[in-house]
């Protein structure tokens, strides 16, 4: 069983006797106590101050929030310092996304984008930074960079040496142990008219558990189980998912319970370039959470940081009062709820590897180094063509100290629709410790919870 690392003299001690095939040299590892926060990033502010120093994020909610009751906005007086639009875009051209540049061109002067001050919330439990200390010089990438190992319960490789270790930085990035929730989905039609999807989504992350290990976790990241709720023709289908640390030796294993035939059948196919279940062909599976599952397709390229307008601290789209029809627009949300800030991202492409079949032949993912959370991404088609855009709109959340996505979409340039997932509709705070067991999760679980 692998060693459970400690922390202190003990860890540095045996760093330096040896014992532990380290990622980055202990010297390295220092900064994470000096120049870069616990998670890796940059800590000083840059050099204008337009991004500031970080000083701990946003660790306690702010006054006026109630345990078991959806976020409030922490900013309720902040107003947009600016706003980007198509007529104004070269001025900011050089902090923007090639993506943003595109939403901008096309579909201005409706798309805007309003820039606040940056607040650099992401914040994350004690247990979590120690966690990413032990990581920086114990995680390897495996054989092709497929799976990692020598890691848990958080990003892998805080400071981190090429394009993969990013990736896998944002696929194992802490979202709390489990968590469960109810939200909507939709895909707007050209005027804006569209149907949502109501999932209730239940997660498990064995990965990320206060004492987990590697051999203990059965090369298990976390499990899914959501359950459509409405509309009525779908209602009372249930997916689920088991998430594999190594997906090559071990693919993610997933069923599907088809309320008309009252049957529980497995899905072999749910990754890579699939349709995303309910997203009218306008997003793959491996876009669900901006970019989940083995990386085996890609070639990835570190490009370096950047600092660029990003979505940041979305607590107007996540507002309680905020319903789907105050969000969806035709061709894309209503900027007025948006936020975006100045950060520093690192910036990865994945070029479609020579002899792969996939419907985006180049990707550009742009990386929150506060975070690890993918923010933003591009998606090429086979002729070299941007295709899609897609954006992930975060918050801090309360209850458990955790950086993740509020809502998230994938516009379709081509099409000029795009797929939303996120909306709220009166639904209930994020329950960050509904006490599940993995047990709940077995495939015979799920049939007999379908069955009732």
């Amino acid at each position: 069983m692998r060693k459970q690392l400690v922390t202190g003299v003990a860890l540095l001690a045996l760093f330096v006797s040896g014992q532990v095939a380290a990622a980055v040299s202990v010297s390295e590892a220092r900064k994470l106590d000096s120049e870069l926060t616990p998670v890796g990033a940059e800590k000083q502010a840059n050099a204008s101050g337009s991004i500031p120093e970080w000083t701990g994020g946003l660790s306690q909610p702010p006054a006026g929030w109630e345990p078991g009751s959806v976020e409030i906005n922490p900013f309720p007086e902040d107003e947009p310092l600016f706003v980007i639009t198509r007529g104004n875009l070269d001025l900011y051209r050089d902090k923007l996304t090639d993506g943003h540049v595109r939403m901008l061109e096309q579909y201005g002067p409706d798309f805007f984008m309003p820039v606040y001050q940056t607040r650099r919330t992401a914040a994350f439990p004690d247990q979590v930074y120690d966690k990413f200390r032990e990581n920086a010089v114990s995680a390897e990438l495996l054989d092709n960079g497929n799976g990692v190992r020598d890691t848990i319960m958080t990003s892998p490789f805080p400071i981190p040496k090429n394009g993969l270790e990013v990736i896998w930085n944002h696929i194992l990035r802490y979202r709390g142990e489990e968590i469960s929730f109810r939200s909507a989905s939709a895909t707007p039609q050209v005027n804006g008219s569209f149907n949502q999807v109501v999932n209730e989504y239940d997660y498990f992350f064995a990965y990320s558990r206060s004492g987990a290990d590697l051999d203990d976790i059965d090369n298990k990241i976390f499990y899914l189980k959501t359950d459509t709720i409405a509309p009525s023709n779908l209602a009372g289908t249930i997916t689920l998912v088991h998430e594999t640390l190594d997906q090559i030796r071990s693919p993610r294993l997933a069923w599907r319970y088809d309320a008309g035939s009252r049957r529980l059948r497995r899905s072999p196919n749910l990754a890579y370039e699939t349709d995303l279940p309910n997203s009218s062909s306008l997003r793959s599976v491996d876009q669900k959470d901006m970019y989940n599952g083995a990386p085996n397709q890609y070639n990835w390229e570190l490009k370096g940081k950047r600092e660029i307008f990003v979505p940041y601290n979305a607590y107007k789209l996540h507002d309680g009062e905020v319903r789907p029809d105050d969000v969806i627009r035709p061709g894309h949300i209503n900027q007025e709820l948006t936020r975006y800030e100045l950060h520093r991202v690192w910036v990865v492409e994945a070029v479609l590897r020579t002899g792969i079949s996939h419907i985006y032949a180049r990707r550009v993912f742009y990386v929150d180094e506060d975070s690890w959370q993918i923010l933003a991404s591009e998606e090429y088609d086979a002729e070299g063509n941007l295709w899609r855009v897609s954006e992930a709109h975060n918050i801090s959340y309360y209850s458990e100290p955790a950086f993740w996505t509020t809502m998230e979409m994938t516009y379709d340039l081509k099409a000029k629709r795009y797929y939303i997932d996120g909306l709220d509709d009166g639904f209930p705070a994020y329950n960050f410790n509904p006490g599940f067991r993995g047990n709940q999760f077995t495939a015979s679980a799920a049939r007999r919870a379908a069955r009732r």
